[in-house]
């Protein structure tokens, strides 16, 4: 009997084990490309089968025709103070991280930036910044606009602080998340914010590697705009949870063909295993399945002669009227 029961007892410690091997490993069994990218992430776990069979996947093509002009739309407002944080290369994204116990370390305790206003009717606390890029200029940005791919994008999440206790918390629940889309538009000049972060590339050069970021504004990091779009969605990895409020802001920021290539340089694996570049991260867009896409961009237009005309997105929609130049 007791042999038995010491069996029993060394039976459930060796599945207790492989239970956290196999959650430790499911992040390394997905990728961009090939059999174990995004047309199958939901078949790889079934944890992950919203990726294929939800109804409010992210990322989507905006359509500026197809935009509904919302006036109880607010402008988003992003606390001004700088925090401090990790940027990390996990093999999948470059990201920054702030709020940990590293950053105690370097700056003590630090004030948390709040994210309100918008399409929100919470308070969100920002948690983290997601970069998605492509290894050529044509490509590299999740969300689109008519079908038009920018070279970036810089995602910024934030959790529902009054209802959940933090992020891993709120991605499972209701009005959990909010993601703020910036898409980055090759220029000769870079957002002074951006800089610091792609300052930091050459020390996270392969996988696994991070390196500590100082007194970085995430209010900074926004373009010069308080119109917008927006829309319910998911994350745009596994498990593709769909508890995100999306907000696109209505103009780019500008990376410079220099921070491209120190992206571009950046490896999945180790020094002495590198698999393949980290670019070309983004997932392609989902079906946007009858959700409607909010903004808070007036588009009626007036007449000469005082009478409202039809509406129409081409002087107010920043996208379409400057044709994807630079301003």
């Amino acid at each position: 009997m007791e042999l038995l029961q010491a069996l029993c007892c060394t039976l459930l410690l060796l599945l207790a084990r492989m239970q956290v091997l196999l959650a430790v490993s499911w992040e390394d069994w997905w990728t961009y490309d090939g059999i174990s990218g995004p047309a199958f992430w939901g078949l790889i776990n079934p944890e992950w089968s919203l990726c294929n069979k939800g109804r409010r996947q992210s990322p989507v093509n905006l359509e500026p025709q197809r935009l509904l002009f919302d006036p109880n739309l607010r402008p988003m407002h992003i606390d001004k103070h700088r925090i401090s944080g990790l940027i990390t290369n996990t093999g999948h994204s470059v990201i920054f991280t702030a709020g940990n116990d590293t950053v105690a370390n370097y700056d003590g305790m630090q004030t948390p930036v709040n994210i309100s206003g918008g399409p929100l009717s919470y308070r969100y606390r920002f948690h983290e910044i997601h970069m998605h890029y492509g290894l050529n200029d044509q490509f590299g940005s999740e969300h689109s606009v008519e079908g038009y791919t920018f070279p970036a994008e810089i995602q910024i999440f934030g959790y529902n602080s009054q209802l959940y206790a933090n992020f891993s918390d709120a991605l499972n629940r209701a009005q959990g998340i909010v993601g703020v889309s910036i898409l980055l538009q090759l220029g000769d000049l870079s957002n002074a914010e951006l800089r610091m972060l792609t300052d930091q590339l050459e020390r996270i050069r392969y996988g696994g590697d991070e390196a500590f970021v100082k007194r970085l504004s995430i209010r900074g990091l926004l373009p010069d705009t308080d119109h917008y779009m927006t829309y319910d969605g998911s994350t745009t990895a596994p498990a593709c949870h769909e508890t995100v409020t999306w907000v696109v802001l209505n103009k780019p920021i500008y990376i410079t063909k220099q921070q491209l290539h120190a992206l571009r340089r950046l490896m999945q694996g180790s020094p002495d295993h590198p698999k393949a570049p980290l670019g070309n991260n983004y997932r392609p867009p989902q079906p946007l399945l009858h959700r409607p896409i909010r903004t808070n961009i007036d588009f009626k237009t007036t007449k000469s002669n005082g009478k409202a005309a039809c509406p129409t997105m081409y002087r107010e929609v920043y996208y379409k009227a400057t044709s994807w130049k630079q301003n």
